[in-house]
């Protein structure tokens, strides 16, 4: 067997793993669905308790409006919860937005705190610990500045949250709000659905295990401060802050119920530069984490860390691996002699990814269709195969961080 054989093996044993987990992860997040559809709702009983909303918002001129006015009418009573909304260092119109918004609603609770270059501008942690600062709720809820939550999306988060105390933190679903913009918006919508809604769902069936969104989550206020805030130095904060909820030996439950809708992507630039801040952001999380594999405590979370490490390195490494080989063997510059071998597992992998995300559109009215069935094919070849550009860029900007030290800052994702 040669060299190239031996790589050749190892890559497609790598990625055919992980592609397994994926399967079973999948397979789960049916299971779990079936099993929620016939729950009846979450129901809060007793006094409801009071909630802080916290919304970190940079520019978001063109959005912030409608995403507070879905906030103030949430099916919540409106004196058990308060809206503080972070107008961190902004340049445009959202502090004349929001003092519009403030005037309108008198009676409602509604914070607005703007900072400038001196206070904020740091991120979206540090504008959070600004927030929670001045918050006074019991349980703290985080929304996007571009996000439409559906009116009952807060009250099923609450009512899962007091109803199990063995939960430090519970997590809704978010839909992408402009779907059918354009043809990457569709992917995305896509890529939600799947692997966020099935792959979240199939973790907590299997393993009582959920990392935090960035958005559409609520949390105990003593969490947040038995661990001090958010780490400013984290991009992704979301899944940060997940491992340290999961080390105080809190579960993080999905609940698809709560629904909110989000602004996503509609050209590649503005979605590679997003993307790639997510990977930064989980690579630093992944490598903060990673001494945590040889800890007892960590014992439950293992499987977390192993599966953001296989993501990010190990798939990244084997894809590589495996599309040169093929494309060196097709040149006649190397020779493998299982190249047939896997171009049929390659096909059996195209085969797999198809139908079970096509088993994950079912799950959502109105999204299973012969039209999502090309896109999803068309996906394969195109989305995902841009992931390794994304992750591989993702690491490089980390390391080029950690050897400048530069400070995390705000990355603004274009809104419409």
């Amino acid at each position: 067997m040669t060299i190239s054989d031996v790589l050749m093996v190892i890559a497609v044993i790598c990625i055919w793993s992980l592609l397994l987990v994926n399967v079973a992860l999948i397979i789960a997040g049916y299971l779990y669905y079936i099993e929620t559809e016939n729950e009846a709702d979450p129901e809060i009983t007793g006094e409801y308790p009071v909630v802080t909303i916290m919304v970190p918002a940079h520019n978001e001129g063109v959005v912030i409006s409608k995403t507070v006015e879905s906030l103030l009418a949430l099916d919540y009573p409106h004196d058990r919860y308060e809206i503080i909304v972070i107008n961190d260092n902004s340049s445009d119109n959202s502090a004349e937005l929001l003092g519009e918004i403030q005037r309108r609603n008198q009676q409602r609770n509604l914070i607005i705190i703007n900072t400038d270059a001196v206070t904020g501008g740091k991120g979206k942690s540090n504008a959070l610990n600004i927030g929670f600062a001045r918050s006074r709720g019991e349980l703290i809820a985080i929304y996007d500045a571009d996000n439409t939550p559906e009116r009952t999306a807060l009250k099923y988060l609450v009512a899962e949250i007091i109803n199990d105390s063995t939960l430090g933190a519970v997590i809704g679903k978010f839909r992408t709000r402009n779907r059918d913009a354009t043809l990457l918006t569709r992917f995305i919508n896509i890529e939600t659905l799947s692997f966020q809604w099935m792959a979240q769902a199939g973790r907590w069936k299997l393993f009582k295990l959920c990392t935090i969104p960035g958005t559409n989550f609520i949390m105990r206020r003593s969490i947040v401060e038995s661990i001090g805030g958010w780490d400013v130095k984290a991009i992704a904060e979301d899944t940060e802050i997940s491992f340290r909820i999961y080390m105080m030996g809190y579960r993080i439950k999905f609940q698809p119920k709560s629904v909110t809708w989000e602004q996503e992507p509609q050209t590649v630039k503005v979605w590679f530069k997003q993307r790639t801040r997510w990977a930064k952001g989980n690579i630093y999380v992944i490598v903060k984490n990673l001494p945590l594999l040889f800890d007892r405590k960590a014992a439950k979370i293992r499987f977390d860390i192993l599966y953001y490490v296989s993501i990010y390195f190990l798939l990244l490494i084997s894809l590589v691996t495996s599309d040169v080989l093929l494309v060196l063997h097709a040149m006649g510059y190397v020779h493998t002699t299982i190249a047939g071998l896997s171009s049929f597992l390659w096909l059996l992998a195209i085969v797999l990814f198809v139908v079970g995300i096509f088993v994950t559109l079912t799950t959502e009215k109105g999204e299973m269709s012969l039209s999502n069935l090309w896109i999803i094919m068309l996906m394969y070849v195109s989305y995902c195969q841009l992931w390794m550009v994304v992750a591989a860029y993702g690491l490089y900007n980390y390391l080029k961080d950690v050897i400048l030290k530069r400070e995390a800052k705000w990355y603004k994702t274009e809104r419409y």
